[in-house]
């Protein structure tokens, strides 16, 4: 070991510059100081949300069968109890990234700060695991919520969820249960399920490790269009909860009207046309 005096202090400068050019130990994610996050991971960080948007479950008509369902999954996941994971699919607009959000409060409205939300964009599905080492060391009860699931031809970060959801070495986190909305049961378009098949050495299984992917989750809750019933008494609904003055028979008919104009009818409709309603009756929704 040298004893030069210079050489020693040149060194002991280069081993200081080397230290402060070090990137700071990365921060594990944080659950307090909210009960909903956005997952950012670009860098690893949890954005809190102080306001979430949603609807109160009340106002969520036309899907009981699959409202009593998911909530009743979602509180014995917060009572610590056996639960699954959930795929909320079928129709557009019909709630159900809103049954997601208003399980959620529900949850909280009995026990405050019971459980956390926490959404992850479809496009960053693959970060996923990532999140979940994250958080598994929390201990809080964590809803991890993916709206709008799909995987499009050549996409392979439906692998990290198989991986994470059941079928990986570690799996999910006891503190963590994984929802997600869809359009498609399957997360994969038709077209590429067929396209699969009539290409593969083994069509029987050309797609079996995609379509499997659904199997992960416990609970398949489907939402189907809604009658012209169930589009009514949302409306309806809305316009009581908003204290809209206006009489039942024109309330109906505009409605009625709204959703031809639209080409359909669906809880997203309702409240556009309520939406309208308010504006033009100068009622704010707030």
């Amino acid at each position: 070991m040298t004893k030069d005096p210079e050489l020693l202090a040149i060194l002991e400068r280069i081993a200081v510059s080397l230290e402060k050019l070090a990137p700071e130990p990365e921060a594990v994610p944080s659950l307090d100081g909210a009960d909903a996050f956005v997952w950012e991971p670009e860098t690893d960080r949890l954005l809190p949300v102080q306001t979430v948007s949603r609807v109160d479950i009340s106002l969520l008509r036309g899907v009981d069968n699959v409202r009593d369902i998911l909530l009743e999954n979602t509180r014995r996941f917060t009572e610590g109890l056996p639960a699954n994971n959930a795929l909320l699919w079928g129709a557009r607009g019909m709630g159900k990234s809103s049954l997601v959000k208003a399980a959620h409060a529900e949850m909280n409205k009995a026990k405050p700060g019971a459980l956390a939300l926490i959404e992850i964009h479809r496009e960053d599905i693959d970060t996923l695991p990532r999140l979940m080492t994250a958080i598994r060391e929390s201990g809080r009860r964590t809803v991890i919520f993916c709206d709008d699931l799909s995987f499009d031809h050549d996409d392979t970060s439906y692998k990290s969820l198989k991986a994470v959801l059941e079928g990986g070495i570690e799996g999910r986190p006891d503190n963590v249960i994984f929802y997600a909305t869809s359009n498609r049961r399957h997360l994969m378009p038709r077209d590429m399920m067929e396209n699969e098949r009539s290409t593969a050495i083994n069509p029987s299984e050309a797609v079996e490790e995609k379509v499997s992917l659904s199997d992960r989750f416990g609970l398949w809750l489907g939402f189907h269009k809604c009658s012209q019933q169930d589009y009514l008494e949302m409306v309806a609904g809305y316009a009581a909860f908003l204290e809209l003055d206006i009489a039942p028979e024109e309330l109906q008919a505009g409605a009625v009207e709204w959703a031809a104009t639209r080409g359909g009818r669906s809880g997203r409709v309702a409240w556009q046309y309520i939406q309208d309603v308010a504006g033009r009756l100068w009622k704010p929704l707030g």
